[in-house]
């Protein structure tokens, strides 16, 4: 089955377009790589898959639900990471975890959520404020976050962000446990050689427009970039 299909999209912000006729197809279970210099559309394209942003043109469907005539379907059925966290800054980890919880139908019993903030190494700080937490700390959060969704899509922009090694580790990991448990998985990054090494599947955009669609192991060196990542500012 195909998870997630887009044919033709394109956005625009002002006069300046950040898609442009961009068709792809992922079937689902896989694990894709968006990847691309600063400003090619990774972001734009993942939002508007998630029903963030809408397409300008075009169209796109997940599990066979039309971003524009289904879009509560597509939310039921996708997570977004995106480079905000969105977390509820007064209220506890476990308090953000709690309030998901309560609005999915999902367990909400504290020890549930104990062993959710466990899979990020938050348990510790299960009942300290968000607001007294580290940016890494609120990736943590939030990736805890994505993983109580259990979406069959799940989109994550750039979600090494902010973090350690350990956080490396971390989301290397929770990228395995997403594919593991039949979900598919687009992740917009710079860091090619881990891209590489987790996902059977690329994307690479540039200035809007997709240039390259296929297996990674079939992916040409992007231009400018050193094999480690696409330089910042580029």
């Amino acid at each position: 089955m195909i998870a997630v299909a887009a044919e033709g999209l394109c956005r625009r912000y002002g006069r300046r377009w950040a898609l442009t006729d961009v068709s792809f197809e992922v079937p689902e279970g896989a694990l894709v790589m968006v990847t691309g210099r600063n400003g090619s559309g990774k972001s734009t394209l993942l939002r508007v898959l998630a029903t963030a942003i809408r397409a300008d043109l075009g169209t796109a469907r997940i599990l066979g639900h039309d971003l524009r005539e289904d879009r509560e379907a597509v939310r039921e059925n996708t997570a977004l990471l995106g480079h905000r966290t969105h977390l509820y800054e007064p209220l506890t980890a476990l308090e953000n975890l709690a309030l998901v919880a309560r609005f999915l139908g999902r367990d909400g019993r504290r020890a549930a959520l104990l062993e959710r903030l466990a899979e990020v190494g938050l348990s510790d700080r299960a009942d300290d404020p968000v607001q007294t937490f580290s940016a890494g700390m609120r990736q943590r959060l939030a990736l805890a976050r994505v993983l109580q969704q259990q979406a069959r899509v799940v989109l994550l922009d750039e979600p090494y962000g902010h973090l350690d090694p350990p956080g490396f580790l971390l989301v290397d990991e929770v990228l395995r446990r997403l594919r593991a448990g039949g979900a598919t998985v687009l992740m917009a990054t710079h860091l090619l050689q881990r891209g590489r090494a987790l996902c059977d599947r690329s994307l690479v955009l540039d200035g809007g427009r997709l240039v390259f669609a296929g297996a990674t192991a079939e992916m040409p060196a992007p231009l400018g970039a050193d094999g480690a990542g696409f330089a910042e500012g580029a």
